[in-house]
């Protein structure tokens, strides 16, 4: 539809509806809903890659493994070492356990391990769809009638979807051995008598809402780095900051997720 703009005294037309930006904060608002659409379409559609998700998997799950364990023990130790001067005003540093698995069960190693995902799996998937669509293979995989869509941003969102929870359950295993050598060096609590306190300060509402979200944190990572990467444009430029846009946009939807998530999973516990 074509309006005349009245700013412009000499009649000169404009190709917009609203606003040049507004207009294009729908058109880019359809272009995210056609794109998630077109996804739940082709995974159920084949030819399956299974070698390619596989393979996927191991580039966003075993690759990440260093990172993650390192991190992880890092928090484990921190977050003990910090809490514990909380608790010794009470004489409650026997409640350390408990603190720490709820702590890191419920919240530390679900956003953690979105957030380390975020950096280095998001932003290596909007770089290297980034640079296959400037360098236009992803044309010439259309043109090869090779379904580029299917090969290459399906099998990396289940890949992500998939291997974020495992990393989490990893990273609260990590998390808390590094508060365990932390609650033993301080405390003397026994191995036994540390897993007990911290298996008895959780519930399966709790393990259950964390590997939900991180199911969810894995697609929205994968879906954004997919998406950036696969529209991206301007040559060089246009990678970077489709890598750098997939790590920001990617985090901050994390958040926000991990916020309605909450406000859920407390009406649960309230029943």
């Amino acid at each position: 539809m074509e309006l005349k703009d009245n700013n412009a005294g000499t009649g000169r037309k404009r190709n917009y509806f609203v606003s040049r930006r507004i207009d294009r904060i729908f058109l880019e608002l359809y272009k995210i809903y056609a794109f998630h659409v077109r996804f739940f379409k082709e995974v159920f559609v084949p030819p399956y890659e299974f070698k390619e998700v596989v393979r996927q998997c191991y580039e966003v799950g075993v690759r990440s493994l260093p990172l993650i364990s390192l991190t992880g023990f890092i928090i484990g130790i921190v977050f003990t070492n910090q809490s514990r001067p909380s608790l010794s005003e009470f004489g409650a540093t026997s409640w350390l356990p408990s603190l720490v698995s709820i702590a890191i069960v419920r919240a530390l190693a679900p956003l953690v391990t979105a957030i380390i995902a975020a950096g280095r799996v998001g932003s290596a998937i909007g770089a290297e769809l980034g640079s296959m669509r400037v360098t236009e293979q992803i044309d010439a995989m259309e043109v090869s009638a090779t379904n580029p869509f299917n090969y290459l941003v399906v099998t990396r969102v289940l890949a992500t979807t998939f291997m974020v929870p495992a990393l989490m359950i990893y990273t609260v295993f990590v998390s808390l051995m590094g508060a365990y050598l932390n609650v033993n060096q301080n405390e003397l609590t026994s191995f036994t008598t540390y897993i007990t306190q911290v298996f008895e300060a959780i519930s399966f509402l709790d393990i259950f809402s964390s590997i939900i979200k991180t199911f969810i944190f894995g697609f929205t990572i994968g879906m954004v780095g997919c998406y950036k990467g696969y529209y991206s444009s301007k040559g060089t430029e246009g990678v970077g900051k489709a890598a750098n846009s997939s790590v920001v946009t990617a985090m901050f939807l994390v958040f926000i997720e991990e916020l309605l998530s909450l406000q859920i999973i407390n009406l649960f516990r309230a029943m």
